[in-house]
């Protein structure tokens, strides 16, 4: 191995330019600064090498258990290498491998690290390893010398613009693959609504809208990495619990917009409590407490609490949504090495494609006529004319023929959507408080989006400011989305981490322009009407995918821990079970027959607020204590918080995110030019130290 050219000036720049050419990189995050003698380092750097002890083995401090110090016998392969195997006699670590005299290094690569103890060195692999040939998320943040490089797992990073064709192919494509998370949510709160298809057109064309502008807003002026702004998983359970309280689900005039002007006043509130939980820089503070252990389980109940609505509603119409199911599935996982052109189309886009096979199908029944009954009108209201067996294929049409849907014969060509557009939105302190407190539970959730991404397409993870900004413009978009009335706030996809590492395009000028055609896309009332003329059954299948996608999304934050640790196992494990079970005691609670037979069977859950255990005298804390002690992310967070911020561990084995301090980041260029607000804005906030670099 060339050696390090002698001299005392060796920059991030000059050890970058070193370890490119001799193909070394080098970890050494885990070192105690007490490990190395500072003496001994000034001496290695000016005699030019330190050699290894060639008995040294190859260990990973990954592989050992937290509580037992055993190590792990998974033997990981780099280079032909295996953990255990000894180091040759010839190998040589030379001094860009070790930090300078009193100061902690805080590198990470897909090499090995260099241990410098007892008079003795040892390299060793690391957990950071990629495969560049897999589909997996970094795990930990690269070398300084990587910040002058492109990152090998990606093919356009965060500031990188694409040609053209590139630019317009990938802009695309980022929104088209997590097209079911953008668009299936009105889907389903609109018809429990009671709006008709018209309105769910109309509110597909809104999420478009407000999806596109908070993405550009984001970009620009948030935490600025390439994330989607949409209609949030996080919103759909309070908005339902909401939708079927008693206040709202009999009410038969009107009861849409009414409904909606109640979810339009609550998402404003609460988005005023995001503004000022970001911009004040409390977020900052709040992010001390906020660590994998915590975001993992929180994110994973939010994708395990439908799971009384997906199957349920797949049952309807059995042979129809299990092979929807089954279609993604195999795209998905069994097709997702085929390459056509150089890209993996069948990983990609598993969920459009896979919504479009199984829509010919269905169309193919409706047409041969598998569900068509003699004497039964699917047009016809399920009234007590209707015969009993005719009530049941009504329902069964309803949810399986592709015809169904009045919404391309209704939907204009041409609609725009417009603040307001439902009436003046109402406001009650109950409603709320509720989705303030569901905010918080999406701030975290984006916590968790910020620092997996940035670990993906960024020079470094971003610093406690610029997370408080991006929190706080999640509120401004998330106003925007109560002005112009979807339904949910509009908050960071989960889903984005997932299409970032399949796609390896981590551009922000891609998912710019991808933005640009969502707001074109809004104001043509008839992609809309397409949108919500799915069939129901088909809606209920690709969110069991959704959701279960979401649900792994959140497990994976936990690789940033100590994941053999039994500490950290049992605070997930017990939030997840008690996320599930705590829940299911208040929907459980006092339930009477009578009083939801007219609600389906998978909506009845969201009917607490009628029915829960909490009696008081005050009928508005008990419709506030039995929604929230309902949902199930809320008391996975509540549960992860408390035990990891009270049961004792090490930060290592806790994870705790390594935010980056904004006198580091003011240091390097790199990081500046990824999370600086642009146009000079950043001359107008330089008193607000708490929100940006």
């Amino acid at each position: 191995m060339e050696p390090l050219p002698l001299g005392d000036g060796h920059g991030p720049r000059m050890q970058g330019s070193w370890a490119r050419r001799t193909g070394f990189k080098s970890n050494m995050m885990h070192e105690n600064p007490g490990t190395s003698n500072d003496t001994e380092i000034n001496n290695a750097a000016k005699s030019g090498t330190v050699t290894t002890n060639s008995s040294a083995p190859f260990e990973s401090p990954a592989s050992t258990d937290t509580e037992t110090g055993a190590v792990n016998p998974y033997m990981h392969r780099e280079n032909g290498q295996r953990r255990g195997q000894t180091v040759p006699d010839n190998v040589t670590v030379t001094p860009a491998l070790l930090p300078p005299p009193g100061k902690r290094a805080n590198f990470d690569s897909d090499t090995a690290r260099a241990v410098h103890s007892s008079g003795q060195s040892r390299v060793e692999p690391l957990k950071g390893y990629r495969d560049s040939e897999l589909d997996v998320m970094s795990q930990s943040q690269d070398a300084d010398d990587v910040l002058l490089a492109k990152q090998p797992h990606m093919k356009y990073e965060i500031r990188e613009t694409p040609g053209l064709f590139p630019l317009v192919l990938y802009g695309i494509q980022h929104y088209f693959s997590i097209i079911g998370s953008l668009v299936l949510i009105p889907l389903v709160i609109v018809p429990a609504m009671g709006g008709d298809d018209k309105n769910t057109a109309d509110v597909i064309s809104t999420v478009l809208l407000v999806s596109g502008i908070s993405t550009l807003l984001h970009s620009f002026f948030g935490s600025r990495l390439p994330l989607i702004q949409g209609s949030s998983f996080a919103y759909l359970a309070p908005a339902l619990a909401i939708i079927n309280s008693s206040d709202f689900a009999g009410i038969t005039d009107n009861r849409f917009t009414q409904t909606m002007r109640e979810l339009q006043g609550a998402i404003i509130i609460s988005s005023a409590f995001q503004v000022l939980l970001g911009y004040t820089g409390l977020m900052s503070i709040f992010l001390r407490f906020i660590n994998p252990v915590v975001v993992a389980p929180t994110v994973t109940a939010i994708g395990l609490s439908f799971f009384s609505y997906g199957f349920p509603v797949v049952g309807t119409c059995m042979e129809i949504g299990l092979p929807q199911i089954l279609v993604v599935v195999f795209l998905a996982l069994y097709l997702r090495k085929v390459s056509v052109f150089g890209h993996r189309v069948f990983q990609v886009y598993a969920v459009p494609l896979g919504l479009v096979i199984t829509w010919i199908y269905a169309f193919l029944l409706t047409m041969i006529g598998v569900y068509k009954y003699h004497g039964c009108d699917w047009n016809a209201p399920a009234s007590d004319t209707v015969s009993e067996s005719c009530r049941r294929h009504i329902y069964t049409m309803k949810h399986c023929r592709t015809d169904a849907s009045n919404a391309l014969k209704t939907a204009a060509w041409i609609r725009f959507p417009y603040p307001l557009q439902w009436g003046v939105p109402t406001f009650h302190w109950r409603t709320a408080i509720i989705m303030v407190v569901v905010s918080i539970v999406a701030s975290v959730d984006s916590v968790g989006s910020y620092h997996a991404t940035s670990l993906l397409v960024a020079a470094r993870a971003p610093t406690p400011g610029v997370v408080s900004r991006g929190i706080g413009l999640e509120g401004v978009t998330s106003a925007l989305a109560g002005l112009w009335g979807i339904g949910t706030g509009a908050t960071t996809l989960t889903e984005n981490v997932h299409t970032i590492a399949v796609t390896k395009m981590g551009s922000r000028r891609a998912v710019n322009f991808g933005a640009c055609v969502l707001i074109i896309l809004s104001v043509l009332g008839k992609v809309g009407a397409f949108i919500a003329s799915i069939p129901q059954v088909i809606v209920a299948a690709l969110l069991c995918i959704m959701w279960a996608m979401l649900a792994a999304l959140g497990l994976s934050n936990f690789r940033y821990s100590e994941t053999g640790s039994s500490r950290n196992v049992f605070i997930v494990g017990f939030s997840l079970f008690l996320s599930l079970s705590v829940p299911a005691y208040f929907q459980d609670y006092g339930v009477s027959p009578e009083a939801v037979a007219t609600v389906p069977s998978y909506l009845q859950p969201y009917t607490v607020a009628a029915h829960g255990p909490i009696h008081t005298s005050i009928e508005g804390l008990n419709f506030i204590l039995n929604t929230l002690l309902s949902l199930n992310m809320l008391i996975a967070f509540l549960v992860a918080l408390l035990l990891d911020n009270t049961v004792p561990g090490s930060q290592q084995e806790r994870g705790v995110y390594a935010w980056l301090q904004e006198k580091d980041a003011r240091n390097e260029p790199a990081v500046l030019k990824d999370y600086q607000l642009p146009f000079g804005i950043k001359r107008l906030f330089t008193w607000v130290k708490w929100v940006g670099l």
